[in-house]
């Protein structure tokens, strides 16, 4: 019997990257481009041309695999997300991966992302910092503590053992995806977290690849103590939830 070929799509999520978009569309294998089916943006509400700066470089580039389109009003890093995977489960799409568009994870590992998803059958498969050197790829000391420990608390909850629940790389199966009640997440940067909460109550297979960790002059719009206030509050509500003391739509 012949495997049927995947429809595969890249979602950039975007928001004030006129400066590093054109490098990250840049970066994409060609063989990645020749493969997938769509190249998707979603310029979240920038101020800046980030839409208009990726409507042109489909257009110079002749990138015809490419689509631009831009929320009318922020929705946050999560409210993101959700629209990008309503998106692919509406195009009937079998997987869906996520590259930032800030140049903090490199595009060049698509490829390697793609085969680690299909040679593991993963779920969700991630590319992880942690299993690499991080603190030699420029990430802050504190939000490697702040990363290792969260990833601590998150494993031990969850009785898992991953390297790192933090990373934005990601690759989902998108017949998974339409598992998990994804529209009840976070808009804001808990939504990573708490999608993987959802896969592992609902036991799909995670997977990881350990990927470089690159820090450059890119404005991370996270609050860190906020960020990690709110994942202890995810893992809590799920700790009740699994005991039977409260009922969760979110991880039900």
């Amino acid at each position: 019997m012949v495997n049927k070929k995947k429809k595969i799509a890249i979602f950039i999520p975007a928001y004030e990257h006129t400066k590093t978009l054109p490098s990250v569309l840049d970066r994409i294998p060609d063989e990645i481009k020749k493969k997938v089916e769509e190249i998707f943006v979603i310029d979240d509400a920038s101020s800046d041309n980030t839409h208009l700066l990726a409507k042109g470089y489909k257009i110079e580039k002749k990138l015809d695999k490419l689509n631009v389109y831009k929320n009318e009003e922020n929705k946050g890093y999560g409210g993101n997300q959700k629209r990008a995977y309503q998106y692919a489960i509406k195009k009937n799409y079998d997987v869906v991966v996520m590259l930032h568009g800030d140049g903090q994870y490199a595009p060049e590992f698509l490829p390697r992302i793609l085969e680690e998803l299909e040679n593991t059958k993963a779920d969700l498969l991630f590319g992880s910092r942690m299993l690499g050197n991080p603190l030699k790829g420029g990430m802050p000391i504190y939000k490697f503590l702040g990363n290792k420990f969260l990833t601590f608390m998150e494993n031990l909850i969850l009785r898992t053992n991953i390297s790192e629940f933090h990373s934005g790389y990601r690759a989902y199966n998108v017949h998974a995806l339409k598992k998990i009640p994804f529209h009840l997440n976070s808009d804001g940067f808990n939504f990573d977290p708490e999608i993987i909460i959802q896969f592992a109550n609902k036991k799909l297979k995670i997977a990881e690849i350990s990927i470089p960790t690159y820090y450059g002059g890119e404005i991370s719009y996270v609050n860190v103590i906020q960020y990690g206030l709110n994942v202890l509050k995810s893992l809590l509500e799920y700790r009740l939830y699994k005991l039977g003391i409260i009922k969760s739509n979110k991880f039900g």
